[in-house]
C-alpha cells in the first residue's frame, strides 16, 4: 500500500509540473469537496472519520499547496466565463452540509490564508439541534458517549436486523475504525425515517452539530465565504416524489434567501444523487448550476447541473500530491 501511494504521489506531481499536464489543465477548473475540519489531526485520521474530516494541520498544509499550484478563486469565478485568468488552472473549495466546525476550525484558517470557499447548507439543520445521523451513530458506536449509550444503540440496530459486525470489537484501533466505516456505509440504504429514529436513540451533544444563522452571516460578511443550498432535510432527492422534491427545493432556497445576503445560484445534491428528473426540477427552481460528486475537472462543456468535484479526505489533505493524481485521472479524455 505504501508503494502504491508513493507511485500515485510521484505520478501526480510529475503530471502537474509537466508541459503535458500544464497544457491539459490550462483554463480548466477543479472544484474540491470537503465536509469538516476537526480540532485535531489525530481524530481526523481514523478511517471512519478520514473520509469526511480533515485535521487543522493537514488543512492548512493543503491550503498552502493549493496557493502554490493553482489560482484559488471563488466558485462563481470558476463557473462564469470571462473572468481574467492567470493561466494557472482555477481551483475552488466547497464544503457540504454546514457543520459547526466550518466556523470554529475551517474559517479561521481560510481567513488567515485569504482563501475563498463556498459552504452548502442542509438548511433544516442550521440554527437547530437537529443532528446528522452519520456523526451521531458513528460516535456513539465508537464509544465517544460511553458504553451504556453504545450498548443501547447496538440493541436498537439488532432489532431492525442490522447487528454490529464482530470486527467492531477488534482491539486494533485502525481495524475497528475501518469496520465502523464500512458499517456506516451499509446503513445508507435505510429509510430516512429509520435513520432519524436511530439518531434519536443517541445521546445529545453539548453543542449543536450544525452552524447557526449568526455564524453564517458572520462568515458571509467577511467576503470570503458564500452559501448555497444542500437540501433542506438532506433527503436523497432521487427518492422523493415530485411534490416532496419541489417542497425540499423550495424550503432550502427560501431559507437561504432569508438567511443570507447573496446566496449562490448553485444547488448541491445531498449525497451527490441526481437524475434527469431531479435536474429538471432544480432548473425549474432557477438554479443554473448544481454540484454532484462524480470525479472530474470543469472545462465549461459539461452539464452545468451535474458539475464534477474531487473529494478531499484527511489523507489527501496531508499528502496533496494524491490530489494531483486525482486531477490527472479526472483530466483524461
Amino acid at each position: 500500500m505504501a508503494i502504491k501511494q508513493l507511485l500515485k504521489r510521484t505520478s501526480g506531481w510529475l503530471y502537474l509540473n509537466s508541459p503535458v499536464g500544464r497544457h491539459q489543465l490550462h483554463g480548466a477548473g477543479v472544484i474540491l469537496m470537503l465536509h469538516r475540519v476537526l480540532a485535531n489531526d489525530r481524530a481526523a485520521d481514523l478511517p471512519h472519520r478520514n473520509e469526511l474530516c480533515v485535521g487543522p494541520k493537514a488543512f492548512e498544509h493543503l491550503l498552502a499547496w493549493l496557493k502554490k499550484n493553482f489560482d484559488c478563486v471563488p466558485l462563481m469565478d470558476l463557473l462564469q466565463p470571462g473572468v481574467i485568468s492567470t493561466g494557472q488552472p482555477k481551483i475552488a473549495l466547497t464544503f457540504d452540509d454546514g457543520w459547526r466546525d466550518n466556523a470554529l476550525n475551517a474559517f479561521p484558517l481560510l481567513k488567515k490564508n485569504q482563501m475563498p470557499a463556498s459552504i452548502f447548507l442542509s438548511t433544516d439543520f442550521i440554527g437547530s439541534r437537529q443532528r446528522f445521523w452519520w456523526e451521531s451513530l458513528g460516535e456513539t458506536l465508537w464509544r465517544s458517549h460511553g458504553e451504556k449509550a453504545r450498548t443501547h444503540l447496538i440493541e436498537c440496530l439488532r432489532q431492525i436486523g442490522r447487528p454490529l459486525p464482530v470486527l467492531l470489537d477488534d482491539l486494533d484501533v485502525q481495524r475497528r475504525s475501518l469496520a465502523l466505516l464500512h458499517f456506516l456505509h451499509s446503513l445508507k440504504n435505510l429509510p430516512s425515517g429509520e435513520l432519524d429514529r436511530l439518531t434519536d436513540q443517541c445521546p445529545e451533544e453539548s453543542l449543536p452539530q450544525a452552524l447557526d444563522w449568526h455564524q453564517v452571516r458572520a462568515m458571509e460578511a467577511s467576503g470570503l465565504i458564500r452559501f448555497g443550498p444542500h437540501g433542506a432535510s438532506h433527503a436523497i432527492l432521487t427518492d422523493l416524489d415530485d411534490q416532496r422534491l419541489d417542497e425540499e427545493l423550495s424550503r432550502s432556497r427560501n431559507a437561504l434567501l432569508n438567511g443570507c445576503n447573496r446566496p449562490l445560484p448553485v444547488y448541491c445534491y445531498p449525497n451527490g444523487n441526481h437524475d434527469a428528473r431531479v435536474r429538471e426540477h432544480v432548473a425549474d427552481h432557477d438554479f443554473p448550476f448544481a454540484l454532484g460528486t462524480d470525479i472530474g475537472i470543469y472545462r465549461g462543456l459539461s452539464d452545468p447541473l451535474a458539475l464534477p468535484r474531487i473529494g478531499i479526505s484527511h489523507r489527501t489533505a496531508r499528502n496533496p500530491e494524491l490530489l494531483s493524481w486525482r486531477i490527472y485521472r479526472g483530466a483524461r479524455p
